[in-house]
């Protein structure tokens, strides 16, 4: 790959993206960018070109965490710099690996020295590269939990703390967080989301002459990348001047009241969460007028600055598309275009006058033209605006339309239009027994590549991840019988010691549906599904492959085969018919063929069964007694498995909770299913052991 960056100008459209990249350069207080799109549309290649445009800093010479010789950290771990000289340098654009080591971001002790010399000495991490730079995280969605809890830290205080292997450092960590996804493959973390201060969707062009120029310039690059980045050097210098421009007009910016309440008007009408959303629209809104030259912030401002500061900011559902309605941006914009204090008290009256005793009135007729010929307004009649003699008749006509009685009522034995699913809600988190091996996720406890270190082992095939401290001390009792004469200490193969971390697994969710005429009731199954959606947001939001399988009439059918697109999955759900007899026992036969086939595919993902039934059973006289039979066999694998109660009335048989039973799983009903509540709590606790839970 050549070392020549692809030019920040020669790139084809995206201009949303590229102006909320421009806008972090002239203001970095206003706190990065999320960019947001479908694979192949040059997300990485204009971050990256980025970096090229940025102006040059000063830093302290020799200084490793780029301290400012105007504002020197009086923690930096690198002295307290009194008269050292300066240096410029341009600035870092930091790449964080998706799949970075914890000690790789914050630091960690200096392995060759403290070897070689026995001296713990601090070798800084990616935090301390990226201060006063940019660190960007390709497929930041797909990041660890540990390694976004150590971002979210250093990005709210500003500063990496550093506690581990005998090391405590405290350095400066102030940078511009740019990150990419594809929203296909999940979503971030809401605490994370918010970090970012703007958001930017983008899409490939479907205008076949912009693809045309956008494949003939990646074309010209890779066959030239000096020739090609020359032909837009210039364009890259003013580029660069502008934004250096923009940076020296920032401080001359003026944020108007009226402005300001328009900024606040915003964030309340689209009801974001905290303070946080106003602050960058502010900060935003400022950068754009100076980015244009100009020292006061207009209405205009305001606006671009709610489209990219706000989408992210207000969404509610994981399946919800971001965005903003641009209908109420306007109208909340034009309420709050004119400053209050402006309105005058006497200008009230006009706008409902007091009635005169003489004059026209409502109808243009005098004070006595009223319906009797009396003083005084019109009395109200019952006939419509358009009055007329139609108005009687589209009584009879919304009669004639209205739905038949047994549309309203369905016999259990037949199909049902499908229900409608209820808001969803956060649930309950439920993880598989046990420390698994799976892919990495965000459900059940596993031993990872990534994580936190628990404990140090003897090496299990080759060394990869060294535990230098629990290294260290297997060696130290040693040194004086193996003639040690210097610092350095003197390693045998059997002292080195490994680490083993933990962290979260993803898991197979197997949901098996109980779509049967007993669940048909309109306002049940709502719940139920509500219920479901919820459940698949929470796989969805920890990296889950989820799997459907319904029954209802005379048998099962494989829904949704195990899969990690959970917007199919609930397009599913919302289509789902009920109606018919309740075959539960081949609805749990289904789901053991299903789950023997993936342990095949994949051995080490571990599967969750969740059960959405009300324990009924139909089909037979022995129906009850074949769905408990086939729910024995997922507890003679220990199959780690959730029954979502449906049952309601005031006559309940407890039939699924006897079912879980069975299954050595754990029933909730809807109302438990909820994260909510202490009660919650202390339901978990009193649980079978089975099942780990956490609120």
């Amino acid at each position: 790959m050549s070392d020549v960056r692809y030019p920040f100008t020669a790139i084809v459209g995206m201009a949303d993206l590229r102006l909320g990249l421009l806008l972090n350069a002239v203001s970095p207080a206003v706190g990065g960018v999320l960019v947001r799109g479908e694979k192949g549309t040059a997300k990485s290649t204009m971050v990256r070109a980025l970096a090229g445009l940025l102006p040059s800093i000063a830093v302290v010479d020799g200084c490793r965490f780029a301290c400012d010789p105007g504002a020197v950290d009086p923690q930096c771990p690198d002295g307290e710099h009194a008269g050292a000289s300066s240096a410029e340098r341009p600035s870092q654009l930091v790449e964080l690996p998706v799949g970075v080591a914890e000690d790789r971001i914050v630091g960690s002790l200096d392995l060759e020295r403290a070897l070689a010399e026995g001296v713990k000495a601090y070798e800084p991490g990616l935090l301390a590269k990226a201060h006063r730079g940019v660190l960007y995280i390709d497929e930041v969605n797909l990041l660890q939990d540990h390694v976004v809890d150590l971002l979210l830290d250093a990005a709210a205080m500003g500063r990496s703390y550093v506690e581990r292997e005998g090391v405590s450092v405290r350095h400066a960590a102030r940078f511009l967080l740019v990150g990419t996804m594809n929203p296909e493959e999940g979503e971030l973390r809401p605490q994370l989301l918010d970090r970012f201060g703007l958001t930017v969707e983008i899409a490939a062009t479907r205008e076949p002459a912009e693809r045309a120029e956008v494949v003939r310039r990646r074309l010209a690059y890779d066959a030239d990348p000096a020739s090609f980045a020359a032909r837009f050097a210039e364009e890259e210098r003013a580029l660069a001047e502008r934004i250096t421009a923009a940076r020296e007009l920032l401080p001359s910016v003026e944020l108007a009241d009226v402005a300001l309440r328009q900024i606040t008007a915003v964030c309340a009408a689209f009801e974001v969460d905290g303070l946080r959303a106003d602050i960058v629209m502010a900060r935003t809104a400022v950068a754009l007028a100076a980015w244009d030259g100009r020292t006061e912030v207009r209405e205009e401002d305001v606006r671009k600055a709610a489209q990219l500061a706000l989408p992210h900011r207000r969404r509610r559902n994981p399946f919800d598309a971001p965005g903003l309605d641009e209908e109420q941006l306007d109208r909340t914009l034009e309420e709050h275009a004119s400053d209050p204090s402006e309105s005058d008290a006497p200008d009230a009256p006009d706008e409902d006058p007091e009635p005169e005793g003489d004059g026209p009135g409502p109808d243009g007729g005098g004070p006595g033209d009223g319906p009797d010929g009396g003083g005084g307004a019109p009395e109200p009649v019952d006939e419509p605006v358009d009055g007329g003699p139609e108005a009687p008749d589209s009584a009879p006509e919304a009669d004639v339309e209205a739905p038949p009685v047994p549309a309203q009522h369905p016999s259990p034995a037949r199909e049902s239009a499908p229900a409608t699913a209820g808001d969803p809600y956060r649930t309950r988190l439920f993880t598989v027994k046990g420390t698994g091996h799976g892919a990495q996720g965000r459900r059940s406890p596993a031993e990872t590549t990534g994580g936190h270190t628990i404990r140090a082992r003897r090496p299990q095939g080759t060394l990869s991840r060294l535990h230098l401290t629990a290294t260290l001390q297997a060696a130290a009792p040693h040194q004086a019988a193996r003639g040690r004469d210097g610092r350095a200490l003197v390693l045998h193969k059997d002292d080195f010691r490994e680490q083993v971390r933990q962290g979260r697994e993803s898991n197979l969710v197997l949901f098996v549906v109980d779509a049967s005429g007993s669940m048909a009731a309109r306002q049940r199954m709502s719940a139920v599904k509500g219920a479901v959606l919820s459940l698949l947001m929470d796989a969805y939001q920890r990296r889950d492959k989820i799997g459907m399988i319904t029954f209802r009439g005379s048998g099962a059918e494989l829904a949704l085969p195990p899969t990690s697109s959970v917007e199919v999955g609930a397009a599913r759900l919302e289509s789902l018919p009920t109606g018919g007899r309740t075959p539960l026992a081949a609805g749990l036969l289904r789901a053991h063929e299903v789950l023997r086939v993936e342990r095949l595919r994949d051995p080490n993902r571990r599967p969750l069964l969740v059960l959405v039934t009300d324990g009924r059973a139909t089909g037979g006289r022995d129906a009850l007694a074949q769905s408990r039979r086939a729910a024995s066999l997922f507890a003679a694998q220990g199959t780690a498995s959730v029954v979502l109660d449906c049952e309601s009335g005031p006559v309940r048989l407890g039939l699924a909770r006897t079912l879980a039973g069975v299954l050595g799983g754990t029933a909730v009903s809807l109302d438990e299913l909820r994260a909510e509540g202490v009660a919650s709590l202390v339901r978990e606790n009193r649980a079978t052991p089975s099942m780990r839970k956490a609120a």
